[in-house]
């Protein structure tokens, strides 16, 4: 893979295993750490103001590869984008998760008690090593948090147009993956993720996923893509979508959507998929 969204080199440092691969002065091995906030935004460049490419959800590996200053580089390990974080949302990797949060938002708590204060909120998918169990909150790291928030690492949903209805009203957020904010493919791969599916990050490496289908054979889960854009249909009508026009998640008649997408100058669909 020569995409450079998915390749751990830039001039002069490349990941070891690039080695033979890529010339570069250095080759090092990555470091593997966790993301320790709520979402960690991953940046294009090294400037802090530059467009967020991905986001981390709490837990997440990221590969790291070099520290430099308040930013580390490297690569995420859930679906291999590379670029910048702040250094001070990681730390170094420790025991693996033993859950996965399956509610779009959830809080942790100073106590088991929801009037005890509180940080986050913590997106679906973060990962988490839960302990004690105490009134219906287990601890965390962050804090104690809901149990019935959580779904054993290995348990997974099955319909993934379910997950997306779930951010229904999300805000729309370029590169985002959090419960409260996130863009079309980032809708996509988390609904991809909570069904123990892969899922890369941006819409046009998502066009790989599946299989070709025509568009008279669009059911429940497939996916319908535009240049830079994709859907989920759920049913063979309606599709559910994160979009700048609505600036949500939001569902509509597939029918209305393709008129109004190509009168935004995108174009019309270029892909149906069946995952």
């Amino acid at each position: 893979m020569t995409d450079p969204r998915v390749l751990p080199w830039r001039e002069g440092l490349a990941a070891r295993s690039l080695e033979g691969v890529v010339a570069a002065e250095r080759y090092v091995d990555p470091t593997p750490m966790q993301v320790v906030v709520p979402a960690l935004g991953v940046r294009r460049s090294a400037d802090p103001a530059s467009e967020q490419v991905d986001q981390l959800l709490a837990g997440e590996r990221f590969e790291v590869l070099e520290i430099d200053g308040d930013l580390a580089w490297g690569q995420v390990g859930r679906d291999g984008y590379v670029g910048h974080v702040a250094a001070d949302g990681l730390e170094a990797a420790g025991a693996p998760p033993t859950h996965r949060l399956a509610a779009r938002l959830s809080y942790a708590f100073a106590r088991p008690d929801i009037k005890a204060p509180a940080v986050g909120p913590f997106s679906m998918n973060a990962l988490m090593r839960l302990g004690e169990e105490e009134a219906g909150f287990s601890r965390t790291r962050f804090g104690w948090m809901r149990t019935s928030h959580f779904a054993p690492i290995g348990v997974f949903e099955t319909d993934p147009a379910a997950v997306a209805e779930r951010f229904l009203g999300a805000a729309y957020r370029w590169g985002g993956r959090e419960g409260s904010g996130l863009d079309c493919s980032g809708l996509v791969q988390q609904a991809l993720f909570a069904c123990g599916r892969a899922c890369p990050r941006d819409s046009d490496l998502q066009e790989r996923l599946g299989r070709p289908i025509e568009r008279a054979e669009l059911a429940r889960n497939d996916l319908v893509f535009w240049a830079g854009h994709v859907a989920m249909m759920l049913d063979e009508a309606r599709i559910v979508h994160a979009n700048g026009f609505h600036m949500a998640v939001a569902v509509e008649p597939l029918a209305e959507a393709i008129p109004r997408i190509e009168a935004a100058g995108v174009g019309r669909p270029i892909a149906y998929r069946r995952l």
